[in-house]
């Protein structure tokens, strides 16, 4: 489907993304499509409602596509914003690494062009459900919990089916989609899992065990993450804060399937991302 109605979200650095956006506006006027400014990105980037664009109050829901101009953390953004709606997300890369954009920033001319002629694929990707903090919570790359800054080791333990897997004094843990298992996972040691595969990962962050180790967790199992410290420990998702576990309490982590959509440059592959993003590091 060719879309019509074109929501916009970037970074706050709007020098950086001035040209794209400009490039994104006289495409979306040579090929008739809407663009859709929420209030706060229409101030950002000195927007006025005009012929082809329109301001909003709030986020748009009623749209057919939605370009970000930013790094992975706005991308996630994204992705959280339009879960379950079926919109899929076109990024261009702004950011350092950019593991979820579909193009680099010296490609976005060619790449708005395909985008905005429905010329993208579309891959599903899974997300993660969390119960214990604000109802309504999902993630797409990860779930963390961790020591407070300036706080002892923490002492985490989760478990699966009612028996706990493990309990262990570290500075945290971390469940990863296979979306979000190159990124905090990754820097645990935790094992990378393609795009397409089914389930979660579970790593701790810094360890004090020679025996802890990542577990692949199969997708129908729920996860249960308990605080057995003395003191709480907060709880992020995709990187952002969302509340504290006190001590004894616990969250519980489940694998979502089909909850948002990426749009990819056709032809693209998880493998062909993962070597272009992390490929040029190897020695």
């Amino acid at each position: 489907m060719t879309p019509r109605r074109v929501a916009i979200l970037s970074h706050g650095r709007p020098e950086q993304a001035a040209s794209a956006l400009a490039e994104l506006r006289a495409t979306a006027q040579r090929l008739g499509a809407v663009l859709v400014f929420d209030a706060d990105e229409a101030t950002k980037h000195g927007v006025v409602a005009a012929d082809g664009v329109v301001v909003t109050d709030e986020p748009p829901t009623d749209i057919d596509l939605c370009v970000v101009l930013g790094g992975d953390g706005t991308i996630l953004k994204a992705l959280r914003r339009y879960v379950f709606t079926g919109v899929p997300v076109f990024a261009v890369n702004f950011g350092e690494v950019g593991f979820l954009a579909t193009v680099e920033r010296d490609q976005c001319t060619a790449g708005f062009e395909s985008a905005l002629r429905g010329e993208s694929e579309v891959l599903a990707l899974p997300a993660i459900g969390v119960e214990g903090v604000d109802p309504g919570t999902y993630a797409i790359n990860d779930v963390a919990v961790h020591r407070k800054v300036g706080e002892r080791v923490a002492q985490l333990a989760y478990g699966l089916g009612g028996e706990t897997v493990a309990s262990v004094r570290c500075d945290g843990l971390v469940v990863a989609s296979p979306a979000g298992s190159t990124g905090y996972n990754l820097a645990n040691g935790g094992p990378v899992m393609a795009w397409g595969v089914e389930g979660l990962v579970v790593s701790f962050i810094a360890p004090h065990s020679l025996t802890a180790r990542p577990l692949v967790v199969a997708p129908n199992d729920v996860v249960t993450v308990d605080n057995r410290s003395p003191s709480p420990v907060e709880v992020t998702v995709d990187g952002r804060p969302a509340g504290e576990l006190a001590p004894g309490g616990s969250i519980a982590v489940r694998f979502v399937r089909d909850a948002a959509r990426l749009a990819q440059t056709p032809g693209a592959s998880f493998y062909r991302r993962l070597h272009e993003k992390f490929g040029r590091l190897s020695i």
